[in-house]
């Protein structure tokens, strides 16, 4: 693409060069630079682009796009007749070029982003089943991968960067693919990642304390995540039964998008009643302005409720009928990381579940509560350089819903791993013999196999889905449920 066309409706402070050249690719990394690529220096939490524009330059860079002077390599800038463009917020900029680049592929197919502290991950698995149950081209961007009806995409974030995020929408486009569900991160959000992205329908799950070491605080935290409802252009769907989705909700219906509000209480536009639920599944009567009826999903826990309902609401409002939802309902499977259960011989109950937040292991701790015969023991640990408000609060839920607990490491990445469980027992009660701590989060697992007995049910949370461990700057292989069957087996 010519660069003068590439710069198309991009808030331009200062530039110099030929803005006629072609630009044959985007990247703000600079070792991928290549060949007659613009390079975009951003400013990130470790590093700053714009001290890597001489490695850009050397590696075949005719563009560059700074938000600040760089003065130094201004002879370097002249010998080799690269173009420079200085912008106020490059990040901001960076994905209207991106979607400049692709064409704006984004307008081309409808996109259901979903955003909210829990649910993300499994409501967009859920949408994706449905939409697939009834004959469409589907594809997802997420905490678990990208996918592109049967392809599957490497990326680093929940939500990529708006480069590689433009790049997944046109092989979208080139898929002929129907429509997206995404999860959409507060950090996406905050840090314009979405910027130039046309989202059809937004929905909110809930809002618990998580991030706040990026956020700072709640009221902040919930703004990154309203911003979300401010680019739809069909409607957002928002679950009013959660305190800051009411604020939003009440916020946002005075504008022009409709909005549908879900959850079990019959105020909302959709709702669940008669609600039943044991160890493998559960029943609800489905409750919309339209039509009624019963459901049945191999799900359990209130929280699997509302992310059905979540998925219901987005396909009731593209005109699905009560029969194409249970179609999609009946298709819905089980989500790896997401209260998966490991199946196993020797009478023992083991769930691995991502729950990293107050809410989310109170949440599993209080599902599993309801359908245990025996005893519930739970092992987790939180993550290192992240908010560490929530620890105590966490060794509480902990120790006040489980009959035993293993506090362990989960990723300390370069915070001291004793400083991390220090915190957690903090929050714990005054009976030692309800608890031990295993630092080594392998140990952690066999302690807890070892303390249990037939019927009893082991919550392995935290990780999930991930299969590694993160310590200091080194990734190391680690499977939560690999390592369950690893010891069953012994």
């Amino acid at each position: 693409m010519i660069l003068k066309d590439l710069l198309r409706d991009v808030e331009i402070l200062e530039s110099y060069g030929n803005m006629d050249i072609e630009i044959l690719g985007l990247t703000y990394d600079s070792r991928r630079v290549k060949k007659d690529t613009m390079f975009i220096c951003i400013r990130g939490f470790k590093t700053d682009g714009h001290s890597f524009v001489k490695n850009a330059i050397e590696n075949g860079a005719k563009a560059i796009l700074i938000e600040k002077d760089i003065e130094d390599v201004r002879e370097l800038i002249n010998k080799n007749n690269i173009s420079v463009i200085k912008v106020k917020d490059s990040r901001a900029e960076m994905a209207k070029l991106a979607s400049n680049f692709y064409g704006h592929p984004s307008r081309k197919f409808k996109i259901v982003g979903v955003t909210g502290t829990n649910g993300k991950t499994s409501i967009t698995y859920l949408l994706s089943s449905m939409f697939k149950a009834n004959n469409k081209k589907t594809s997802l961007i997420g905490t678990l991968k990208s996918q592109i009806i049967d392809k599957e995409y490497k990326v680093a974030n929940t939500t990529p960067e708006s480069v590689e995020l433009q790049f997944l929408f046109n092989e979208m486009v080139k898929a002929k693919v129907d429509i997206c569900s995404m999860e959409v991160s507060s950090h996406s959000l905050e840090l314009k990642r979405v910027e130039d992205v046309d989202f059809n329908i937004g929905v909110f799950t809930n809002l618990t304390a998580d991030h706040l070491d990026f956020h700072g605080d709640m009221e902040s935290y919930k703004n990154a995540k309203k911003k979300l409802f401010y680019k739809t252009s069909d409607l957002n769907v928002i679950n009013t039964d959660d305190k800051y989705g009411k604020e939003i909700y009440d916020e946002i219906k005075s504008l022009n998008t409709p909005v549908l509000s879900y959850g079990v209480n019959s105020s909302c536009d959709i709702y669940a009643e008669n609600i039943e639920m044991n160890a493998t599944g559960s029943t609800f009567r489905l409750v919309t302005p339209k039509f009624s009826g019963a459901i049945k999903i191999n799900m359990t826990g209130l929280f699997s409720i509302y992310n059905v309902l979540a998925a219901i609401s987005v396909c009731y409002s593209m005109g699905y009928s009560y029969d194409e939802i249970l179609k999609g309902t009946k298709a819905l499977e089980s989500i790896q990381g997401r209260f998966e259960v490991v199946e196993n011989h020797s009478g023992i109950g083991v769930i691995v579940d991502y729950a990293h937040t107050p809410d989310a292991l109170k949440n599993v701790l209080g599902t599993i509560n309801d359908f245990a015969k025996r005893k519930v023991i739970v092992v987790f640990g939180c993550g290192g350089n992240r908010d560490a408000k929530k620890r105590p609060i966490m060794g509480k839920i902990a120790y006040d819903m489980s009959d035993y607990a293993v506090i362990t490491n989960d990723n300390p990445r370069f915070e001291a791993p004793e400083k991390i469980i220090e915190d957690i027992v903090k929050g714990l009660g005054p009976d030692k013999d309800k608890y031990i701590v295993k630092s080594d989060r392998r140990e952690a697992i066999k302690t807890a196999i070892e303390k249990a007995q037939v019927n009893d049910i082991i919550l392995i949370a935290g990780k999930g889905h991930e299969t590694y461990q993160i310590i200091g700057d080194k990734v190391s292989d680690f499977d939560d449920k690999k390592v369950v069957l690893e010891f069953l087996e012994k």
